[in-house]
């Protein structure tokens, strides 16, 4: 299958003239005990593109990018992100390499103590060492005027609605401006209306910033919307790739249950 067609605005010249990998994995395993989550997973993320990964629950996409960002220590195999290999990082480089590379957890993680505006400001004073009161200011409003919640600044996380700390926890995210994006299941536990935006806003995001991202999810409405490619994860194998309207002609029974909507 086609690895550079493109299913949403972004351009098939654009996605051709993207060439370079920003991540590349390869014959990535890992087990819990005698459970095998991931038995040997392939794939290479492109500048400025959307590639989502697709699978039941339980197949590992989670496992897949809690690896790359180090959460989680694979059996063997090798993750190379931007110009670091990952495996063989300490803990200063993993550092380094965890400023570039934003991760939007399936469950917000606000501060539930905090406002939304000392969410966002907490990752410049402890990443980046900013004080200056304008600066912190001026860059918290930027990232809530990106996902369209900037009157939400003096809210607690309590106050929000689940659409509302989804928001909150990418723009928590973008303030660092990473050049890779991680979606850990952006849609879980949304409404469809609400899904429908966190979608058109993970698009927004490559648009604006030519973010790289992987979308880790299950919800197949969020992989049409979303999606330049698609990986599709089957027994801890990647083992169909392409665009979405190319995964969905399979007829592998693991999958076809995600197109029969």
């Amino acid at each position: 299958m086609r690895q550079d067609t493109v299913t949403t605005s972004i351009t098939e010249k654009e996605v051709a003239s993207a060439s370079d990998v920003v991540v590349r994995i390869q014959h990535l395993k890992k087990s819990f005990g005698d459970t095998h989550v991931l038995r040997d997973v392939n794939l290479d993320l492109h500048a400025s593109e959307n590639l989502v990964i697709l699978g039941r629950s339980g197949t590992g996409k989670s496992v897949l990018i809690k690896c790359m960002v180090g959460l989680i220590k694979p059996d063997s195999g090798s993750i190379h992100i931007l110009h670091y290999d990952v495996l063989q990082l300490n803990e200063k480089e993993m550092n380094e390499l965890r400023l570039q590379v934003g991760f939007s957890f399936q469950g917000s993680a606000l501060y539930d103590s905090m406002t939304v505006r000392e969410n966002l400001e907490f990752p410049l004073k402890r990443n980046l060492g900013i004080s200056d009161t304008k600066e912190l200011e001026a860059r918290v409003v930027e990232a809530l005027e990106d996902v369209g919640l900037e009157d939400a600044i003096n809210k607690m996380p309590a106050e929000l609605s689940g659409g509302m700390k989804k928001r909150i926890g990418i723009a928590r995210t973008l303030i660092l401006k990473p050049k890779i994006m991680l979606y850990d299941e952006p849609t879980a536990g949304l409404d469809p209306i609400t899904s429908i935006e966190i979608n058109e806003l993970i698009v927004k995001v490559r648009d604006k910033y030519k973010t790289s991202s992987i979308i880790i999810t299950h919800d197949i409405s969020s992989a049409r919307h979303t999606a330049d490619r698609v990986i599709a994860l089957v027994g801890g194998y990647s083992k169909y790739e392409g665009t979405f309207d190319e995964i969905r002609q399979t007829t592998d029974p693991e999958l076809e249950p995600f197109f029969n909507y």
